[in-house]
């Protein structure tokens, strides 16, 4: 039972299961062992750490392993001075692995023939030898320079061995806190971007993917996260130059400088988020001409978005793109005025010398100032870009539970215009000086104002200020403010009055560690996985191959203190490959020792627990087959029961804050004497038939003996005088199909006439 073991136990056994054979009755043992060690954080004292080194260079010897990623895993673990025996041991692996051709974790190398003394010279000539271009030569002197303790951490932030333990949480920090390498790492991201420079205008030679070695691009990747982690003021302006630099070729191909430099500096964007980086990536991503980068990018620009929510001391740090508080940016190109106004969207007008509106670009400036029209389309973009990316760190946040002092929400936020734009259609509370927080709303002016309308005093600098969540809400309160939004028809950059709220049930803690709240769907596998991912969760691919049955979504929270994990299998495809899969438990993980440990989910904080069913909701909404209006008519009865079932079933929490919605909504249309809302069904009265809308699906059934009525979806978008306090597609469609249906005499679609003609 490996969870009985500390972690100086894993420690102390690990060298003793590398020495047992594949064959020996103890190998389950040793496979227990090794298991632990890869989930937790093993620690070694200075006499384990030399039993682990002695063990590695004894199985290279016998042809059996060996990996020095493993004695710096201990090294770096280590809790007291490494004893004499111990750099014997590791001068001996490095020679063994060298004599043996084995140079492919040159860190991990360069630090262990340090710690053995005298060996360091020859290995930086056998590297360099091996094709290291000069950024990475660099690196490996600096590193010679700064001493073992350093190396160690460039290589425990690298490639990690199959039985290595997670990385350490603190390793970039330490490596960080290194003088030399913080040093260095000015310096490379400024050589880079010369070069860059240097090739953009023809004074290098261009060739596409080769201005960096691959070696070079793992170093800058950890320059740049050093930096990015230590919040270095140099390095906004760097990154605005170097990310769009190797991101498009100097000529008109469609390829790049270095699509891998572009990318590492991608991820550690991700691994610690800037809004300058991320403002970088954005500019990246308007000038980049190939294709499958741009895809690439985009999904990498949805988890930082993210991830940002995770360093509110950055968040709310915004780039000035010249928009004043009322949101509207004006500039003058030969006489005419572009205005780009901040609206529900951000829109681009042209106005005649006289004031008045054109419907398009002049042809006059069109003509002779494309590069000015070219680079207001482009703000017009950054502006989009960077409120979405305010709008998804804002929301990703709210798991934190973080407050800001008014003053850097004034500051930073409020007077940020395109922040300003995000901020006022957002609820506030604020910290009176009882403790108790006051929720509020802005007005134009920036004064707040509660539910009611009375005003709220303005905060003091130090005042604490976060964002409302209706979790934290009486149930009157709530409705109070979906009102008000709606009276107000104001459109809130995501859901906030109307967000679903999922509190423990007793089922759930009854079941103690895990919910099946969401199991027994049935999902288009596809469609799963696209949002899975496209929520900044991670998991691996099913499929009808040897252990693609089944596999775990995991979602981080909090900050990483929580993690949410979603079971989910494979079902075996008919002929016609449908690839479904089946929806299981939801369960939740937090860090104990190094690893992910299984918690009760009372022990679960609500906001974190909210959260994380929202997202799994959001999963099933999106992929769940009871949606898909062809799926009875496909001629078998493959999973036809659960669609039956889930397309007129009880509704979720996101189906029942769109009741909500439309309780709002359908009073003020010209169809609400036309339509009744039930607990399940938004039932339209047509002159033809009676018509049941399921709010969760969408699906339709008519009176009076329920026979279904197959409407496929519209590309176009809901009625246009139906104001919609959300964006969401389910919704729209709901709408769409009751404006449809009260007006059923009026239906020329053949498809449906057969269908309402049929007795």
């Amino acid at each position: 039972d490996p969870s009985r073991l500390s972690n100086h136990d894993l420690g102390a056994l690990l060298p003793f299961a590398f020495r047992i054979a594949g064959q020996h009755p103890a190998s389950l043992v040793r496979w227990g062992v090794e298991g632990a060690v890869r989930e937790r954080q093993p620690a070694f004292t200075p006499e384990s750490c030399v039993d682990l080194l002695e063990a590695l260079v004894a199985n290279l010897e016998a042809g059996t392993g060996g990996h020095p990623m493993l004695a710096v895993n201990a090294l770096v673990r280590c809790d007291g001075p490494w004893p004499k025996q111990a750099h014997r041991a590791a001068g001996s692996l490095v020679r063994a692995l060298l004599a043996k051709g084995r140079d492919e974790h040159p860190y991990a190398l360069l630090a262990l023939a340090e710690l053995a003394g005298g060996l360091t010279g020859g290995l930086v000539t056998r590297l360099v030898r091996r094709g290291f271009g000069p950024l990475a030569r660099e690196e490996l002197n600096v590193l010679r320079a700064a001493g073992v303790p350093a190396q160690l951490l460039v290589a425990e932030v690298g490639d990690r061995a199959y039985h290595s333990p997670p990385q350490l949480s603190d390793a970039w920090q330490r490596l960080a806190a290194v003088p030399e390498y913080a040093s260095f790492a000015r310096h490379a991201l400024q050589t880079a971007d010369a070069r860059v420079v240097d090739i953009q205008a023809g004074r290098q030679p261009y060739v596409a993917e080769k201005a960096f070695t691959r070696d070079e691009v793992d170093t800058l990747g950890r320059a740049a996260r050093v930096a990015l982690l230590r919040d270095e003021p140099w390095l906004r302006d760097l990154l605005g130059s170097l990310v769009p630099g190797v991101s498009v070729a100097p000529t008109k191909a469609s390829t790049l400088p270095s699509q891998a430099l572009l990318f590492e500096l991608a991820r550690a964007t991700g691994d610690f988020p800037t809004s300058e980086a991320l403002a970088a990536l954005r500019a990246a991503r308007a000038v980049l001409r190939h294709k499958g980068a741009v895809k690439q990018l985009d999904r990498m620009l949805k988890r930082i978005e993210r991830t940002m929510g995770e360093r509110p001391g950055v968040t709310l740090r915004l780039p000035d793109l010249g928009f004043g508080t009322d949101g509207v940016h004006t500039s003058s190109v030969d006489g005419y005025q572009a205005v780009i106004t901040l609206a529900d969207d951000i829109e681009l007008a042209w106005r005649r010398p006289d004031g008045r509106a054109l419907s398009a670009v002049p042809a006059a400036v069109r003509r002779d100032h494309a590069d000015e029209v070219k680079a207001l389309r482009d703000l017009v973009k950054q502006a989009r870009g960077q409120r979405m990316t305010l709008s998804r760190a804002l929301e990703a946040g709210y798991t934190l539970e973080s407050s800001q002092p008014y003053a850097r929400w004034r500051d930073e936020l409020a007077s940020n215009g395109v922040g300003w734009s995000v901020a006022r259609r957002l609820i506030w509370e604020v910290k009176a000086g009882d403790g108790r927080w006051r929720p509020a709303i802005p007005d134009d002016e920036g004064d707040f104002h509660d539910v009611t309308g009375a005003p709220v005093e303005v905060p003091g600098p130090g005042t604490e200020i976060r964002l409302w969540h209706p979790l934290r809400a009486p149930v009157e309160e709530i409705q109070r403010w979906r009102d008000l939004l709606t009276e107000r028809r104001m459109r809130q950059p995501f859901k906030q009055a109307f967000r679903e709220i999922y509190l423990l049930t007793p089922a759930e803690a009854q079941t103690g560690t895990y919910s099946n709240r969401f199991a027994a769907h049935i999902v288009r596998y596809r469609q799963l996985y696209a949002v899975i991912k496209g929520r900044g969760w991670t998991t691996d691919f099913l499929g009808p191959w040897d252990g693609g049955a089944t596999t775990e979504a995991f979602g981080v929270y909090a900050g990483g203190s929580w993690r949410a994990a979603f079971r989910h299998d494979y079902l075996d495809p008919e002929p016609d490959c449908l690839e479904c899969a089946g929806t299981d438990r939801v369960w939740f993980e937090r860090p104990l020792d190094g690893a992910w440990r299984t918690e009760r989910l009372e022990e679960v904080p609500a906001m974190v627990f909210s959260e994380t069913m929202r997202d799994v909701d959001l999963f099933i909404a999106v992929s769940s087959i009871a949606g898909d209006p062809y799926w009875a008519d496909r001629g078998d009865d493959h999973h036809l029961d659960y669609w039956r079932g889930a397309s007129v079933g009880e509704l979720s929490a996101s189906a029942q804050v769109r009741r909500a919605a439309l309780e709002r909504l359908i009073p003020r249309t010209k169809i609400a004497d036309r339509c009744t809302l039930t607990d399940r069904h938004l039932v339209v009265r047509g002159d033809l038939h009676t018509y049941k809308i399921h709010l969760g699906s969408a699906n339709i059934l008519m009176e009076p003996d329920d026979r279904y009525l197959c409407i496929v979806p519209s590309s176009r978008k809901g009625p246009a005088q139906v104001f919609l306090p959300f964006e969401e597609d389910r919704l729209t469609l709901i709408l769409s199909k009751a404006f449809m249906l009260a007006d059923d005499t009026s239906i020329t679609d053949s498809s449906i006439l057969a269908q309402l003609s049929r007795s």
